[in-house]
């Protein structure tokens, strides 16, 4: 299953985006103002976009009834981030889909190379964190900081983190839709 055009992508955050998931804010309202941060930061269209969408695979849980606990009725890891990724590929490039792909690693990093990045999660992350893995080991912050995307990631975690204000005011989803297009076009995608 993949993304077949940017019209499906934000019916999807239409229908589903007031969930809110595992922190005190939408899934929808999240994305707007992690995008915002990154727009205000001046980050690239592609890394705003990431921004935007990096929690899509939440969505696809939903949508497809998928459960966040395992059989013994612990909270499982469901991968949302490789999920997303895989399911905008077809539509956007790597530049969106490698740091959505990476995000939650770039969270295991930053817990392990930033002695006080831990302390800023909220408690949802904090939960997360612990089906996720934790902090890298050494040899996985090595390998991580190898791959291409990772300090696009690292970038993407950081708005990810500070985008769960109650009540932010931020463009809406159709001010965003441009970016989207133009990125979808420049993909090989549909808008």
């Amino acid at each position: 299953m993949s993304a077949r055009s940017v019209d499906e992508v934000v019916e999807l955050y239409e229908r589903l985006g007031q969930d809110p998931y595992d922190e005190v804010v939408s899934q929808l309202a999240h994305g707007l103002q992690s995008a915002a941060l990154a727009e205000a930061a001046g980050a690239p269209d592609a890394l705003v976009a990431a921004a935007l969408l990096h929690d899509v695979g939440h969505l696809l849980d939903l949508d497809g009834g998928a459960s966040g606990a395992g059989a013994d009725g612990a909270e499982a890891d469901l991968r949302h981030e490789d999920s997303g990724a895989a399911w905008l590929r077809p539509l956007l490039p790597p530049e969106v889909t490698a740091p959505i792909a990476l995000h939650v690693r770039a969270k295991r990093y930053l817990c392990a190379v930033d002695p006080g990045y831990a302390g800023l999660l909220s408690e949802g992350s904090v939960r997360s964190l612990a089906r996720q893995g934790g902090p890298m080991s050494p040899d996985e912050v090595r390998r991580f900081e190898e791959l291409p995307a990772y300090a696009e990631a690292v970038q993407l975690r950081r708005w990810d983190d500070a985008a769960k204000v109650v009540d932010a005011t931020t463009p809406t989803l159709a001010y965003y839709r441009q970016c989207l297009d133009r990125l979808a076009l420049a993909g090989g995608g549909r808008s």
